[in-house]
């Protein structure tokens, strides 16, 4: 079912469907709600699914000011609105850093949450430097040129081979994206402050999904950090990049599919 939810002066898109206890799923930068179809369409027997477009993407409208704790926010206020007290949030990537942001401010709603290919720590120098060029570039030759570019170079080298039709498909998908929604998420990933913290102090458990080809958050990054709460699921995507959502459904269905029921 889609719903809308007037936050901030603008309309902010989500679905839910399914019953059971409650799963927030939080996609990325360059993405909407949809990359997670193959996991909604798969976990909406067992569980009921909340899937938000984030301000500027999907049918979501911008909001001024974005931030990764603005974001957090919205998050919330569709929890408050859907009348949901207690979930699980997974976060993809700058999802994940939604999330984090999540557990920080609404440690009382969670019950578990997952970083799925995305890291607690802040940006480095470098990190802020190629997301500083990324925006100009973007300035210059526009969102979807960008997106185009950097897309392919998500998913490990033999899923470009094994899924080059469905990833010219997800490709076309990102017209529709513009310049000041990438560029404000860009602004907000430079500014988000480190937040491992949240995985040393949480209360509850936390899962990590790692691709083995991630090139985006690189493996070892990520086996750093995951010792760090004191309940951790850690599972390891062997054929995937950062997009192993789409690279090993299967595989990825299961591992939220044990993760849920495990809570």
């Amino acid at each position: 079912m889609d719903k809308y939810l007037s936050y901030r002066g603008s309309s902010i898109h989500y679905k839910i469907s399914g019953t059971g206890n409650t799963a927030v799923l939080i996609h990325g930068f360059g993405e909407d709600g949809s990359i997670w179809k193959r996991q909604a369409g798969y976990l909406k027997d067992q569980f009921h699914l909340i899937i938000p477009d984030l301000p500027g993407s999907g049918t979501s409208g911008l909001i001024s000011n974005i931030s990764i704790e603005g974001m957090a926010d919205m998050v919330n206020a569709i929890l408050d609105n859907e009348n949901i007290s207690d979930c699980t949030v997974i976060g993809h990537s700058m999802g994940g850093y939604i999330t984090l942001a999540f557990a920080e401010k609404y440690s009382s709603v969670l019950n578990g949450f997952g970083l799925f290919h995305s890291t607690s720590y802040a940006d480095s120098e470098e990190k802020k430097a190629n997301r500083r060029k990324s925006i100009e570039f973007i300035k210059q030759h526009g969102s979807f040129e960008f997106l185009k570019n950097i897309t392919p170079n998500l998913f490990s080298p033999d899923s470009n081979k094994r899924f080059k039709k469905e990833i010219n498909e997800f490709i076309t998908s990102l017209r529709y994206f513009t310049p000041e929604a990438l560029i404000a998420y860009y602004e907000a990933m430079i500014k988000r402050p480190d937040r491992s913290a949240q995985l040393t102090e949480s209360p509850v458990p936390v899962l990590f999904v790692i691709g083995q080809y991630d090139t985006v958050i690189p493996i070892n990054d990520l086996l750093q950090q995951s010792h760090l709460p004191s309940k951790a699921f850690i599972h390891i995507l062997s054929e995937s990049g950062h997009m192993g959502m789409m690279e090993e459904s299967g595989k990825s269905n299961s591992v939220l599919e044990n993760f849920l029921n495990s809570l």
